[in-house]
């Protein structure tokens, strides 16, 4: 019987590194199409455009900082060591407030690719 390595990711050995926003990284840690996991950083006072996804669900986990979500036009304070589900449908965004930067994990189950509709 072959047997493989496992591969071990991290924000130092991710598997892709990308940009978004006002200067806010995104390390994608797995992605098998089924789930896709990154770790995320935001800078101080920033914010993604409203959205939603059809398929995909998401859970948001706080690392560091605070995170302020608007969840279909409701306000939601998420801090260090929480987390927070959106479901298929629900018109979402993730703001910094603060003036430290945002760290977070975002776990979307099948994979946001080609799922994401903006509404700004």
């Amino acid at each position: 019987m072959q047997t493989t390595s496992p591969s071990v990711t991290s924000k130092s050995n991710p598997l892709q590194v990308a940009q978004w926003g006002a200067g806010c990284q995104t390390y994608t840690l797995l992605n098998t199409g089924g789930m896709l996991i990154k770790q995320e950083t935001m800078p101080a006072e920033t914010e993604e455009l409203l959205h939603y996804h059809k398929h995909s669900q998401q859970y948001f986990y706080i690392l560091k900082g605070e995170a302020v979500f608007e969840i279909d036009e409701t306000i939601c304070i998420v801090r260090e060591g929480e987390g927070v589900q959106i479901t298929p449908g629900q018109m979402h965004r993730i703001m910094n407030k603060q003036l430290i930067a945002l760290e977070l994990l975002v776990c979307s189950q099948p994979s946001i690719e080609n799922d994401r509709y903006n509404l700004t």
